[in-house]
């Protein structure tokens, strides 16, 4: 089927008491794995690619966002599920821009480290050339710590989300969506922890439209399903996916089989590419029911 408009899958999600997830991909086989699993747990779900990943000018080879739009484009067209697309994550404003015009209807730009005021005058600039082309925007306020430091791995500080600003920032952007940090963590490599639930709902009663929570990958399954009652729409998963996917890889690469084209691409049991698709799969189906949106495609 083709795109779902964001607003409409997000109206659902509230109206239904659920949130969307978003399993960041990162090639075709990850991409795949996330489609079986939606598919198989009749789920809406959000797909997408890494932004901060893929504009990175320090990247040994140039990637090109359009090919990424177009197989974001057929990914939905092939699925059974609602789907929609996002550019996630990006601090740089000329690849924001253009991924509105690649064929993604979600973009998040995001630049931790400016000012308040700046970020306002930022994201409100890009949210009106989204949607003057149909293109949705989530936006982030407040800086999650990540798993392997206190800072971000651009050296950003975390803060947690003030509820008066979050209404702020909502009104003076339009953003549609406002990704939180409510003791969430990006790039939890083990455990899990909770979320300061009280200053989640004083946000929510704040802010109109709906809430994203970044890092789900750490997030204890009681606290999530407690914070999608209090009016969060989408969660993102990234961290765990890629373990379970180098894990299988890993596995896969042992065998002692002399032909190449039966580690990749013949799609048996030997096939690299073929494990990594299914480790996907199989990590997305453990985490997508604690969202509520198992059997809510339509």
């Amino acid at each position: 089927m083709p795109l779902q408009l964001i607003s409409q899958m997000v109206s659902q999600a509230r109206a239904g008491g659920y949130a969307i997830g978003y399993f960041e991909s990162w090639n075709l086989e990850s991409l795949q794995g996330v489609l079986d699993a939606a598919e198989s747990s009749r789920s809406p779900i959000i797909v997408g690619f890494n932004g901060d990943f893929l504009a990175r000018p320090g990247r040994l080879a140039a990637e090109r966002l359009g090919l990424y739009g177009a197989l974001g484009r057929a990914a939905a067209s092939e699925a059974s599920v609602p789907c929609g697309f996002i550019f996630n994550e990006c601090p740089d404003d000329g690849w924001v821009r253009k991924a509105v015009l690649s064929g993604f209807n979600l973009v998040m730009p995001a630049d931790p480290s400016a000012p308040f005021e700046e970020s306002v005058r930022r994201v409100a600039f890009l949210t009106q050339f989204a949607h003057e082309h149909g293109v949705a925007v989530e936006a982030e306020l407040g800086v999650l710590p990540c798993g392997t430091g206190g800072a971000d791995d651009h050296g950003h500080e975390a803060s947690l989300t003030d509820p008066d600003l979050a209404a702020r920032f909502v009104e003076e952007t339009g953003v549609d969506l406002l990704a939180v940090s409510v003791g969430n963590v990006h790039i939890r490599l083990e455990g899990r922890g909770g979320l300061d639930l009280e200053r989640l709902g004083r946000i929510a009663g704040r802010v109109p439209c709906g809430l994203v929570l970044h890092g789900g990958t750490g997030i204890e399954p009681e606290s999530l399903r407690l914070a999608v009652g209090l009016g969060v729409v989408k969660v993102n998963f990234g961290t765990y996916l890629k373990q379970r996917y180098l894990a299988a890889i890993r596995s896969a690469l042992r065998s002692d089989c002399p032909d190449p084209h039966r580690l990749l691409g013949i799609g048996g049991d030997e096939d690299v590419m073929t494990a990594g698709r299914i480790a996907v799969r199989d990590a997305v189906l453990e985490r997508i029911g604690t969202l509520g949106c198992a059997g809510r495609a339509t």
